[in-house]
């Protein structure tokens, strides 16, 4: 193992293999998700209105997602004579807006009309929504035929879930200026594409995937082989298994 490496163990006892500066800000994230516990769960009890929770919101970005409130954070955007909540600024440009609705307010598409709008105009590819209570992050994915680029969910925790704490914490590092400036999020962005049904579908027909399902049906059906045994299988995966629409 690299010098710069350690092993974590989350609540769930999984390993994972993590840099040295993952952990610190790993650490940080979940010290920052305890601290706003109580007075988030204050705020969710009394429905607070969006002033009071985009304080927290403020205050998290700063502690917990290492933005700095004074540098990297502006109110300064406007778009169509509304303004922005806030908008992250990485280096001079417009890394993402930043959408912040009372904590009791359900959240979907139409709360980043605005910001959408701005993302586009600006040429930024993030957008963040919250309510304090749920954290997301969309990527505004570039349209196949050039049209408008389109929001995709890239991360979606809900701090209020006790039983998904390790999940939250993971979430919420994705969007640190730490993991930012590392290209976690841009990696994590790339894996979930990757993870689409398209992409795994060809994955599935690959050479080392058949390969493993050989091996597998081999021992399990006590076989030595056959001449057209990957044929079969493929022919089974495309006919049987992956519907038609997902195979090129």
């Amino acid at each position: 193992m690299d010098a710069a490496e350690t092993q974590v163990m989350t609540r769930t006892a999984q390993f994972t293999t993590t840099q040295s500066w993952e952990t610190e800000v790993r650490g940080r994230v979940a010290a920052a998700v305890d601290r706003i516990a109580e007075p988030l769960a204050e705020l969710a009890e009394r429905d607070a209105n969006d002033g009071d929770t985009r304080l927290l919101v403020a205050d998290f970005f700063d502690v917990g997602l290492n933005f700095s409130k004074y540098r990297d954070m502006t109110t300064e955007y406007r778009t169509s004579g509304d303004s922005i909540d806030y908008a992250i600024v990485l280096d001079g440009a417009l890394f993402a807006p930043v959408e912040v609705c009372r904590i009791g307010q359900e959240l979907d598409l139409r709360n980043i009309q605005m910001s959408r709008r701005l993302a586009v105009d600006e040429g930024a590819e993030w957008v963040y929504l919250t309510n304090g209570r749920v954290w997301r992050v969309y990527h505004m994915r570039p349209a196949s035929d050039g049209g408008t680029p389109q929001p995709v969910t890239v991360i979606d925790v809900d701090l209020l879930d006790q039983d998904a704490y390790d999940r939250n914490v993971d979430g919420l590092f994705h969007m640190t200026r730490d993991a930012v400036e590392h290209g976690r999020l841009d990696a994590l962005r790339r894996w979930h594409e990757a993870t689409e049904a398209g992409p795994i579908a060809r994955t599935l027909l690959s050479d080392e995937v058949v390969a493993a399902v050989r091996a597998r049906l081999r021992e399990d059906a006590e076989h030595p082989g056959h001449l057209g045994e990957d044929e079969e299988i493929r022919r089974v995966l495309t006919e049987e298994v992956i519907p038609r629409g997902l195979i090129g």
